[in-house]
């Protein structure tokens, strides 16, 4: 009998599915959104030289991000904006994993937007 494990959830699916029309370069790195009910973390990756360039995340932060989920992900991004602008990168390329497109991935693509980010 073969040990291989072939029940793949169906979230792995959609990331993979997601995953594989995407990928991050060093001219526009890929900006992973990996949310829970409570916590919100970005991550901007490279994928060629597989390097996270920046990672930042409201886990046990309670004093840096206040307000509710929506307004500590505008907070978050702000913040990943000033750290974007430190290493010049103005690309990105979104990766919601296996999220839908609304609420705090939302609102976070659309603050990056309107920082001057293109998306």
């Amino acid at each position: 009998m073969s040990n291989i494990n072939h029940n793949i959830s169906r979230k792995d699916k959609i990331k993979r599915r997601v995953r594989a029309k995407i990928s991050g370069t060093s001219k526009r790195p890929r900006l992973s959104v990996n949310r829970s009910n409570k916590y919100l973390s970005l991550q901007v990756i490279d994928d060629n030289l597989a390097k996270t360039l920046i990672g930042i995340s409201d886990y046990g932060k309670k004093k840096s991000f206040k307000g509710t989920k929506m307004e500590r992900a505008e907070q978050l991004a702000k913040k990943l904006f000033t750290q974007l602008e430190k290493k010049k990168i103005k690309n990105l390329v979104l990766d919601r994993g296996c999220r839908k497109y609304h609420g705090r991935i939302k609102t976070v693509a659309d603050v990056l937007r309107q920082s001057g980010i293109q998306l």
